[in-house]
């Protein structure tokens, strides 16, 4: 099982709607894919699900046992049920009545499931903060909070048999984050040629060199054998360039502007590299067009862009938009997994060395 988090540290870029159809065309490939949403914001769950179907989740579990609800985390009209997300997971550590609790992932499709946010899940934030630095010293309770995600999500990858698992995270930089990155094996980042991304660039970057050399040197040694713990590898993948709608108060010219600097950038800032190269565009794994056109159509289908249908809206010139649109996310995943594949070929080289 892979995990690939995306993350940018400037929000508004299309991270989430990257996340949504790189699910679902992982699944279109074959592959068994669980999808986690980790933003508090919890874009990503809304996406997914209806808003019965989100009324359901995010019920109190605890008022609906009062109720006389004996299960309450069957659900009771389809893919979902209450108490069945991250928050509800992490719920007993942040309450200090225990250890991570089991939440069954939602089934989307045959082979794609969701591991569903909440927008309390920002109450544990905190918590992660506080208790970061304990972690230095081998604290038990310590280390079991910061490995919270990283046990909820391997417990639910091995549960539905996942070979992917995409976790989608919010746009900054604080302790939720954090833990989250250290669950990935792989980091893929969805950039707008801007500003605002090369200036998130430049702070992501150190931070996740960072935390991972923290994590490898100052405290994995101290995890006890008997919690799982992430390695947080945390590889940067590469980038994807979300391509802007053009306007006539912005012109080509500043997007290509801001275009150029993304490979010396991306090379400094995440690669840690002395001599980048302004034109290696090694790490830029695509260019998507943008399609706003398609994603209303695309909201009220509740389904990916590229399988919309002329039913949905889809007619004449859209419906060959729509094509163009499976066309580019087929060759994007395709892309992601022949990077996956080289990462694993060039650390397997590494070890044998």
């Amino acid at each position: 099982m892979t995990s690939i988090a995306l993350f940018n540290n400037k929000g508004g870029v299309g991270k989430t709607t990257l996340a949504y159809h790189l699910a679902h065309m992982f699944q279109r490939i074959g592959f068994r894919v669980l999808a986690v949403d980790l933003d508090p914001q919890s874009n990503l769950t809304a996406m997914c699900l209806d808003e019965t179907e989100l009324e359901e989740l995010w019920e109190d579990s605890s008022e609906l046992i009062e109720q006389g609800v004996k299960n309450p985390a069957f659900p009771a009209t389809g893919r979902v049920g209450p108490g069945q997300t991250i928050a509800d997971a992490v719920r007993p550590i942040l309450e200090g009545t225990g250890d991570i609790k089991t939440v069954r992932p939602a089934a989307l499709a045959p082979g794609l499931w969701l591991l569903p946010g909440s927008l309390e899940l920002s109450r544990f934030e905190d918590k992660l903060s506080n208790e970061w630095f304990k972690t230095y010293a081998g604290d038990i309770a310590a280390i079991r909070t910061t490995t919270a995600f990283h046990r909820i999500v391997q417990d639910a990858a091995e549960a539905v048999e996942a070979d992917i698992v995409l976790i989608d995270i919010g746009p900054n930089l604080g302790a939720i984050n954090r833990a989250s990155l250290l669950a990935a094996d792989a980091v893929l980042m969805p950039l707008a040629a801007d500003l605002f991304s090369l200036k998130g660039l430049r702070n992501l970057g150190p931070t996740l060199r960072n935390w991972r050399q923290d994590w490898q040197q100052a405290i994995l040694p101290r995890v006890p054998s008997n919690i799982s713990a992430p390695k947080a590898l945390m590889r940067p993948l590469g980038y994807v360039i979300m391509q802007p709608e053009m306007r006539l108060d912005r012109p080509v010219k500043a997007y290509a502007r801001w275009l150029e600097r993304i490979p010396w950038v991306f090379g400094t800032a995440v690669l840690g590299q002395e001599t980048a190269s302004s034109t290696d565009r090694s790490y830029e794994i695509a260019t998507l067009r943008n399609y706003r056109s398609l994603m209303p159509l695309a909201h009220d289908a509740r389904k990916p862009m590229f399988d919309l249908k002329p039913a949905d809206g889809a007619l004449g010139s859209t419906q060959k938009y729509v094509q163009t649109c499976f066309r580019e996310f087929r060759a994007l995943a395709e892309a992601v997994l022949s990077r996956l594949a080289e990462r694993d070929a060039r650390t397997s080289h590494a070890a044998e060395d």
